[in-house]
């Protein structure tokens, strides 16, 4: 089971910031270990410009990059999620598909940086500081031992990540790996 990869699934309202910033972070972070895929529950037409300029600016590869529907991977034929995050507030509150195979999830609400209103400074800075929170959730997520846990605290280690960005989580996983980290 070491060897297998994880489809994780993240989704928001729109699907042009968050959680098309949380399907790149994954794809880069986790290393071929998850596959990351993104989805709204009232997507946008397109994604937003901040996110693929961010995307592009840190080297991310865009050419994923389009807002789309969660009924797409509630369908028989779509890929299964072992794992599906909620990064907005509202999504979380709206009632989601039923997911085959019944993945993993947890809610990792943060702030919409699409809507901030402000300074064209503000913005970017809005949409810098959300991607510097998923990419903080995702490389605690993508370093949990996923194979080694059994689904209560898989969970519990889940649920601690949305909740505080999981950093009491990932000193103990480093502690417990016995890795030296500056």
């Amino acid at each position: 089971m070491a060897d297998k990869t994880y489809n994780v699934l993240f989704l928001c309202t729109g699907n042009s910031a968050r959680s098309l910033m949380a399907e790149a972070i994954i794809q880069r972070e986790g290393l071929g270990r998850f596959k990351g895929f993104s989805a709204g529950s009232k997507p946008r037409s397109e994604p937003h410009p901040y996110t693929l300029e961010l995307l592009k600016g840190l080297n991310h590869d865009t050419s994923f990059a389009q807002s789309k529907g969660w009924e797409e991977f509630a369908a028989p034929d779509a890929p299964q999620m072992d794992f599906v995050f909620t990064v907005c507030d509202q999504t979380a509150a709206e009632e989601c598909p039923s997911w085959p195979g019944q993945p993993m999830s947890a809610h990792w609400g943060l702030p919409d940086p699409a809507a901030v209103e402000g300074t064209e400074a503000e913005k970017r800075f809005a949409f810098s500081e959300a991607y510097r929170m998923l990419r903080n959730r995702i490389t605690i997520f993508g370093n949990l031992p996923v194979d080694g846990l059994d689904r209560v605290a898989l969970k519990k280690d889940l649920d601690k990540i949305g909740r505080d960005n999981g950093e009491d989580l990932l000193a103990a996983i480093r502690l417990q790996m016995g890795k030296a980290y500056d």
